[in-house]
């Protein structure tokens, strides 16, 4: 079958030193891009991480420093990489909580702004665990009757992944070709960052997810609690959590002024 696309989706799969989002890099990053007409194109880059690979982490991927010791850093690649993702939405396994925040993350170390708001996502992994849950070599298995060889290497990954969403949309009657609903289906949580220490309460306001001030508006916390603010900008938060909570501290800053 075919996607019913009206602009790109691009099937993306990263190996990274590990599963921190706000410490670990990425060590490979595969792209595939469905165009509207069908049409694909894919790329894929070994990255310096500029940090060691651990060795248990290596033995998943197979992709060890000495593979990687003279290849470029994900600055160097930055522009590139974007240029390859220009105008499409993304479409990932488990990508929602971990390629997308870890990407994005990747591009603000480099001070390059990756904007994903206005762009479609799409998690195959959650539509597979709302349906059947499983991992990516079972719904390979269940959804294609293929065996997944090579699983960990992010080309192997990324076009099982892709075909997996093809048969996926076969599959169930209630699943549209429309990338937005499947973008609406495959979100679990309605969170303003990526980490889901903020959410949104049901007056579509930024809350704290986390620790003492959970359930708690992040505008009234920073009115009440002015230091809050420094100690998260000088904690160890994902890149894109901080962003959010600049955002929004400036917007009421903003909005305090012009009363």
């Amino acid at each position: 079958m075919q996607l019913n696309l009206t602009k790109p989706l691009a099937f993306f799969d990263l190996e990274t030193t590990g599963i921190n989002v706000s410490k670990d890099r990425i060590v490979e990053i595969s792209i595939l891009k469905v165009m509207p007409d069908g049409t694909e194109h894919s790329k894929t880059w070994l990255v310096n991480p500029t940090i060691p690979i651990p060795a248990k982490t290596s033995k998943i991927h197979g992709i060890y420093d000495k593979d990687i010791k003279d290849k470029p850093t994900f600055a160097d690649l930055a522009k590139e990489i974007s240029d390859f993702f220009e105008n499409s939405d993304l479409a990932g396994y488990n990508s929602n909580k971990f390629d997308v925040p870890l990407l994005v993350e990747e591009f603000l170390r480099v001070d390059f702004d990756f904007d994903v708001k206005k762009r479609k996502l799409i998690d195959g992994q959650v539509i597979f665990f709302k349906k059947e849950p499983r991992t990516l070599g079972a719904a390979f298995k269940f959804y294609c009757d293929k065996k997944l060889e090579n699983a960990h290497s992010a080309k192997a990954d990324v076009t099982a992944t892709y075909e997996v969403l093809k048969s996926q949309i076969e599959r169930y009657d209630d699943l549209k070709n429309d990338m937005g609903q499947l973008s609406k289906f495959s979100s679990q949580k309605k969170s303003a960052d990526f980490a889901g220490m903020i959410v949104f309460n049901d007056a579509g306001k930024e809350t704290f997810n986390f620790g003492k001030n959970k359930g708690k508006t992040v505008e009234e916390v920073f009115e009440q609690q002015p230091g809050y603010y420094s100690w998260i900008m000088n904690a160890d938060f994902p890149l894109y959590t901080k962003k959010v909570l600049t955002a929004v501290k400036l917007r009421a800053s903003f909005g305090a002024g012009v009363k």
